[in-house]
């Protein structure tokens, strides 16, 4: 009796434990999804123009990162293939975040992120071309819904179009290097990768923006509300804590925490996690700015048809088996 007894209290505590690491695990999930969600609402804070905005990102995250593995003792050897790979991802996440802080600045931080949530529909479309594989119809009927609701929500706010064609392109640029993500993820810590990939976008933004200083096309790296105005290449005081927070923040620390969650989580639950990060941008951009009050009707219309494309393309892709190393894929990069 009891042996019995304590075999059945062995496993109710071993129920408990479960119960709470899973819960500790959703909890640091959403954690990272928020912080994610907070770099569109520091991008509109932070006054420097997106391309020297991301010049300072990229170099942060790269020291922050550099540091840990240090510490950690984290250094692993890359082959020159995979080094070339990570260089060129480096380069198009840095593009793809001039793309993403630029459409904020032209637009908002709502109409931004909206845009960048087709994201993983322009994925899904673009990963069979990549990889010799088969179209589906249905990814493509989901892609033209998508598509929709980005043209709807330009329909009805002709006046941010600049800012959603540059949404659009950030969108494009993040399912091409999650696509190239895909065949090295996993081979390498992600720290590791997140390293060279922000040091090598930080070299192409640096050669950029001197070129482009060089050959006197400032006026095309400034935001629309400093037209006439000198690029801004020293951040303002309170820009160096928006700075430090976006790339220790919601970059580093996001990062280990989803990396965390995903040893006890689900691949469909870290998926409907990840999948929520525009929603809490949004979400937090009404909080801080009110930009709800900026947005025609249409908006929420073309909003709605692009997560709902997103919705059904998540259930579509998702099996009981799959590895949720597509977080990894992806870097954790927003």
């Amino acid at each position: 009796m009891r042996t019995s007894f304590q075999l059945w209290a062995l496993r109710c505590q071993l129920l408990i434990n479960f119960a709470f690491e899973m819960k500790k695990s959703l909890l640091q999930m959403h954690a990272a999804v928020l912080l994610w969600g907070f770099t569109g609402v520091l991008g509109r804070q932070i006054t420097l123009d997106a391309p020297v905005l991301v010049w300072y990102r990229m170099l942060l995250t790269a020291v922050f990162m550099a540091v840990i593995l240090f510490y950690r003792k984290q250094w692993v050897k890359i082959s020159t293939r995979d080094m070339l790979q990570l260089i060129v991802v480096g380069c198009l996440i840095g593009l793809h975040w001039v793309a993403f802080y630029a459409a904020i600045k032209f637009a908002n931080v709502s109409i931004a992120l909206v845009c960048l949530s087709t994201a993983s529909v322009f994925t899904s479309l673009l990963d069979p071309l990549v990889n010799k594989g088969k179209y589906d119809l249905k990814e493509m009927a989901l892609g033209t819904l998508a598509l929709v609701g980005v043209y709807l929500i330009y329909s009805f706010q002709v006046f941010y179009a600049t800012g959603i064609v540059l949404g659009v392109i950030a969108a494009i640029l993040s399912s091409v290097f999650t696509v190239l993500n895909k065949g090295i993820a996993s081979k390498y810590p992600s720290r590791t990768m997140v390293f060279w990939e922000m040091l090598s976008g930080w070299g192409l933004i640096s050669i950029a923006i001197g070129v482009m200083l060089a050959m006197g096309l400032e006026k095309y790296l400034v935001s629309p509300d400093r037209v006439g105005m000198s690029l801004q290449l020293l951040p303002t005081n309170g820009d160096w804590i928006w700075l430090v927070l976006l790339s220790l923040c919601c970059t580093v620390w996001a990062q280990s925490l989803a990396l965390s969650a995903l040893k006890k989580l689900s691949s469909f639950t870290v998926t409907l996690s990840v999948n929520l990060e525009p929603v809490y941008g949004i979400i937090l951009a009404f909080i801080f700015f009110h930009e709800n009050n900026q947005l025609h009707p249409g908006f929420f219309i073309g909003m709605g048809l692009i997560c709902l494309s997103v919705v059904l393309q998540m259930f579509r892709l998702i099996k009981p088996s799959m590895s949720p190393g597509f977080v990894k894929e992806k870097g954790g990069l927003d």
